[in-house]
């Protein structure tokens, strides 16, 4: 019988140690069939390790006019057998999971998914470990990007 070998915890993993924590940050919704106004909102997202540290867990809230309007739940994990990152993404709009696959290149992590929705591309730009940008983009090809939403986050904790 073959031995299970352990997964350990690589560098790669712990890339993504750098989301974990508490952060608040000013919102922009651009006009989509989703919303057709836009608009600003405070985004507020708790991320914490897991599972021994093979993953990152968030749970995230956008509130508008004083209101949560939307919620949200991921699991970041780094794939060792192909070195991408995914997110599992679970949210409040009843829609089925989606899983967004990519990678960092320098401080930048971009992952993409293709789903019923067309394209969207998350892209979290870490500044140092007090902020980060985040970008969510869609396209109906691949090739023309669309802003669907951005946010500037603090570190609060």
């Amino acid at each position: 019988m073959a031995t299970l070998t352990m997964p350990v915890i690589t560098e790669a993993h712990k890339r993504l140690d750098r989301l974990v924590g508490t952060w608040k940050g000013d919102e922009r919704l651009y006009p989509s069939p989703f919303d057709p106004q836009g608009g600003n909102a405070i985004g507020r997202v708790q991320n914490r390790r897991a599972l021994d540290g093979f993953a990152v867990v968030q749970d995230y809230e956008q509130e508008r006019n004083g209101k949560i309007k939307f919620r949200g739940h991921g699991v970041f994990r780094f794939d060792g057998e192909d070195g991408s990152y995914t997110l599992h993404w679970f949210d409040s709009l009843g829609l089925p999971p989606s899983e967004f696959r990519g990678r960092f290149e320098g401080d930048v992590l971009t992952l993409t998914n293709a789903g019923p929705q067309g394209i969207t591309r998350a892209v979290f730009e870490l500044h140092g470990n007090r902020g980060y940008t985040y970008r969510m983009q869609v396209s109906p090809d691949g090739t023309n990007w669309f802003p669907f939403m951005d946010g500037d986050y603090t570190r609060e904790e």
